[in-house]
């Protein structure tokens, strides 16, 4: 992407979109000991919330964790998914690796 791309929000979330993922969680096992996996209450759109992210709306990223839409992960949440060997929608959005439960019904 070249530079005025990055800026673009319709070029950013095709990007985002394009480079999200379903992953298992034993894969972000690393990422969980640095503390940097985020989850994304199922309410929200996980792209919406990247965008946000990657466009440094500290605003909005502080309305959600303020109302508890997004957050770390506890160790305790990272246990039951590794039990469970959950497979979640992940994106990364450096440092952050943003994570959200399938929602009900989807595949």
């Amino acid at each position: 992407m070249n530079e005025a791309s990055e800026k673009d929000p319709a070029v950013v979330r095709q990007k985002l979109n394009h480079d999200t993922a379903k992953i298992k969680w034993g894969a972000l096992h690393e990422h969980q000991q640095i503390e940097c996996v985020i989850a994304v209450s199922a309410d929200l759109d996980l792209i919406d919330v990247a965008c946000e992210f990657t466009f440094d709306n500290s605003d909005q990223v502080k309305a959600w964790l303020e109302q508890a839409q997004i957050t770390k992960v506890t160790g305790d949440q990272a246990q039951q998914w590794k039990a469970e060997d959950r497979e979640l929608w992940a994106v990364v959005v450096a440092p952050w690796v943003l994570v959200q439960e399938q929602k009900p019904g989807a595949t």
